[in-house]
């Protein structure tokens, strides 16, 4: 049993004492707990350590695990990807911590009591999301690394299943090898020597490597191939909306093949401007990279464009799927595309969309920063990250190269491979040669790692190639219908106005929440920024703290022309604080029309153009998309009297446009439009007399006939109660003192049944 101190540590997320929620269900320590081999290890884990993203801080505790003699796995997390503010905190723990539990069988029946190795150990390291100037990182937050059970040796610590993965880049090679017909045994030879190791010491076995080549051997390319081709034509025959196309090789083979779906033609048509292509995953099974071009919304959700598989990776693929794709678009070629750091891709680009400006993903660059540069700079490493990315987000092109001078110089880094072609290639990365062009904000590390997390769903569906296709489509309908959701409860959600500005109030009438949220922010920050007049129509803004410098604003009221030097707006089409400053002390109460672009509206512009020719399932969702919003209505205009009045006027006048247009039988489409009876169940009502009434909408073209017909009620002392208090039940109506067949609604400005059949 190895003898050691004991490592306990504990913070919160602001830097106090945890809460018991936080810390979790701790057990008393028994006092012959192991303790792990500190001397062993040179990074050990400690409060306050910093990552770019969880799977940085996973492979960092899982490297110091391994030289401790032990695993780790995922645990309890706090947040949700994709809501709120997503994962906010996650935990990692021993492998072999917690307990086993017997779980049911389908059949009711408990498993079979197999062994397990879980004893209830308490190491663990708890990681929380922080947001410094603006930049998502994880910071170790709880650290123990005290152990109940006997911790492995080095030689036997490799055979735990955490360790014995095979990454893709060795996939890829294990393939070639099998292609080359070489042995097993010759493969594993082969990369001990290439990687320098001992023999029998790669991270994965002989075994691992039998059961990766029989899993491509299960693979039937060839009649997959065919099959993948069926589905497309048979996904083309149900929705004339959907793109595909296919390269075949020599030998009658196939070699690429792309395509696009309906909804997602519709959402390129209006928010194509800024895209990602992402090549970095493979189809291992079938050899084949994969490329997703993936975009956001006007409520900063990601939209997916369009899929491709290819079976090389050098400029003639790229250029095959970059022309492919502009295809199924029309040639619309986007403002912007970010893609990994590829030169193959880098050259395609240039030639296939020569007016697009080609950016790297910053997010992909840094990941590599720990092998490139950790053990160069030793203890300086986090110094020099955190300059890094200074340096990346500086607003001008001059402080960007005086600094890269200065940072090279204090660090001695002039010769680095890495340093000389980051330097050369400064212009896709650094922020300060990007900002003139619009990224819609997806240059950000936050939403990179939500691009991934979206590009994570598409990699779990891994099968047959057919099936692919089919679960592609099922996840971007689920993410449409999601997104649908989501953007629903946004604008019922009540904007909450932060500085009490006519500009606020303004936007916030225009803007989507998300984009409002977003201008909010500079809204804030705005009133601690000073404005000097330097020159006609020039002003400098700087933060009132600062003595000098500051960003160079152009406002030109007769024009309603502003621009600022940071080139915010350009570059993800929200207002900086530096023209807001300036608009808010020349006295302008509203933002010019073209400063609010129609990409961040509520309402797009080509919104009407993204629903016609839609398929019969776009055109049912769509209905039931219109009753919710209908049964939103009447929720909210029964509030007040003023809420009715409103909404009487906007319906009798949306009545009328409607009336304009000719009438279609729907019933070709073989989709029925009755409302379903408890979608648009009004509240109960209870009158003076404690009697409660229930308002239903039953069939639409017969509904009008029986709202008029109250149930008669007894007189009491004389009096006619349903005269006395009657409650109309025409639904846009509701008022007390008359009832349906004298509703003015009924009988003003030629509404009539039919016209509210659809309540």
């Amino acid at each position: 049993m190895s003898q050691g101190t004991s490592l306990v540590m504990e913070t919160s997320e602001n830097g106090t004492d945890l809460s018991p929620d936080d810390i979790g269900t701790i057990e008393e320590i028994p006092e012959d707990t192991i303790l792990s081999r500190q001397t062993s290890v040179n990074l050990v884990p400690f409060i306050g350590q910093r990552f770019v993203s969880q799977d940085a801080a996973y492979e960092f505790y899982c490297s110091f695990a391994k030289q401790c003699g032990f695993s780790i796995r995922r645990h309890r997390t706090r947040g949700k990807d994709g809501v709120g503010r997503g994962i906010t905190r996650r935990d990692f723990t021993c492998h072999r911590g917690g307990y086993p539990q017997n779980k049911p069988s389908d059949d009711g029946k408990l498993q079979r009591n197999r062994k397990s190795s879980r004893c209830g150990c308490q190491a663990y390291m708890r990681i929380v999301k922080r947001a410094d100037f603006d930049v998502p990182e994880w910071r170790i937050t709880g650290f123990s690394n005290v152990h109940n059970h006997e911790l492995l040796k080095s030689n036997e610590v490799r055979l735990l299943p955490a360790y014995c993965t095979i990454s893709a880049d060795d996939k890829s090679r294990i393939c070639m090898f099998a292609k080359a017909g070489m042995s097993v045994r010759q493969m594993l030879r082969l990369m001990e020597l290439e990687k320098g190791v001992k023999l029998g010491c790669l991270p994965f076995t002989e075994i691992d490597v039998r059961n990766l080549l029989q899993s491509f051997r299960n693979v039937d390319r060839d009649n997959d191939a065919i099959d993948l081709l069926a589905m497309c034509k048979k996904i083309k025959d149900e929705d004339p909306g959907f793109k595909y196309d296919f390269m075949i090789d020599a030998h009658n083979r196939l070699e690429h093949i792309a395509w696009s779906y309906s909804s997602s033609i519709r959402l390129y048509e209006a928010f194509g401007d800024a895209v990602v292509f992402d090549t970095t995953h493979r189809l291992d099974a079938y050899d084949m990279l994969l490329g997703l071009w993936i975009g956001v919304d006007n409520h900063g959700m990601n939209c997916f464009f369009g899929c491709v598989l290819l079976r090389d990776e050098n400029m003639e693929s790229f250029s095959w799927a970059l022309k492919t794709f502009l295809g199924f678009n029309k040639g619309k070629a986007p403002q912007t595309i970010s893609t990994d750091q590829n030169m193959w891709l880098k050259e395609a680009i240039a030639i296939e969309m020569p007016s697009t400006k080609h950016a790297f993903c910053i997010w992909h660059i840094i990941s590599k920063f720990s092998d490139w540069f950790s053990v160069l700079l030793g203890s300086q490493y986090d110094n020099w990250k955190a300059e890094f990315h200074r340096l990346c987000n500086l607003d001008m092109v001059e402080d960007f190269e005086l600094g890269w001078r200065e940072m090279v110089d204090a660090y001695g880094i002039h010769s680095n491979k890495h340093i000389v072609s980051l330097y050369a290639l400064r212009t896709f990365w650094a922020l300060s040669y990007l900002r003139c062009y619009f990224f819609a904000g997806m240059t950000s590390t936050f939403h990179s790692e939500s691009i991934n997390a979206f590009i994570q769903r598409f990699l779990s569906a891994q099968s047959q190639l057919d099936h692919f296709v089919e679960q592609v489509a099922v996840i971007v309908e689920f993410r449409d219908q999601a997104g649908v959701k989501q953007k629903m409860q946004q604008k019922h959600h009540k904007v909450c106005l932060k500085t009490g500005s006519p500009i606020e109030s303004h936007a916030a009438t225009v803007l989507t929440p998300y984009a409002f949220c977003k201008l909010q922010e500079e809204l804030v920050f705005a009133p601690q920024y000073a404005s000097l007049q330097i020159e006609d129509d020039c002003l400098i803004v700087r933060h009132h703290t600062q003595m000098d410098g500051g960003c160079k604003v152009i406002w030109v009221p007769r024009e309603e022309l502003i621009s600022c030097s940071c080139h915010q707006f350009e570059f993800s089409g929200i207002l900086c604080r530096h023209i807001l400053r300036v608009l808010s002390t020349n006295n302008c109460f509203h933002i010019p029309e073209q400063y609010l672009p129609s990409r961040w509206r509520g309402v797009h512009s080509s919104s009407s153009k993204t629903y016609r020719n839609t398929s019969p399932s776009d055109h049912a969702e769509r209905v039931q998309l219109l009753q919710s919003i209908i049964s939103t209505l009447i929720t909210e205009s029964v509030e007040t009297e003023e809420r009715l009045d409103v909404a009487y006027e906007q319906i009798a006048m949306v009545l009328s446009r409607i009336k304009d247009f000719p009438r279609s039988s729907h019933c070709s489409n073989g989709i029925a439009y009755d409302s379903p009876s408890d979608s648009l169940i009004l509240p109960e009502v209870e009158d003076s007399d404690g009697i409660v009434q229930s308002f239903t909408t039953g069939n639409p073209h017969d509904s009008i006939n029986s709202l008029g017909k109250l149930k008669e009620r007894r007189s009491r002392d004389g009096i006619d109660i349903s005269r006395k208090r009657r409650r109309c039940s025409v639904p846009c109506c509701g008022q007390f003192g008359h009832d349906a067949t004298e509703c003015p609604m009924m009988g003003g400005d030629g509404l009539n049944g039919d016209e509210l059949g659809f309540l």
